[in-house]
């Protein structure tokens, strides 16, 4: 899971999402909600099966 943090810069709040910024806001609240809203979402989403990962893997070999 990413690291989600609040960075203000003027008047405005900047969400970040590690280094890279992804949203600008007028207010910290706005901003508080959007991040906590995204963690929540981000939860919710199941997890890929691991064989999942190791077959398209084995695609790509196929096709190199």
């Amino acid at each position: 899971m990413k690291k989600y943090s609040i960075v203000r810069v003027g008047d405005e709040y900047v969400v970040q999402a590690g280094q890279t910024s992804i949203l600008k806001v007028s207010s910290q609240q706005e901003a508080a909600k959007l991040v906590t809203d995204a963690a929540e979402l981000l939860q919710q989403q199941p997890d890929p099966p691991a064989d999942a990962d190791a077959s398209s893997a084995r695609d790509q070999q196929d096709q190199v």
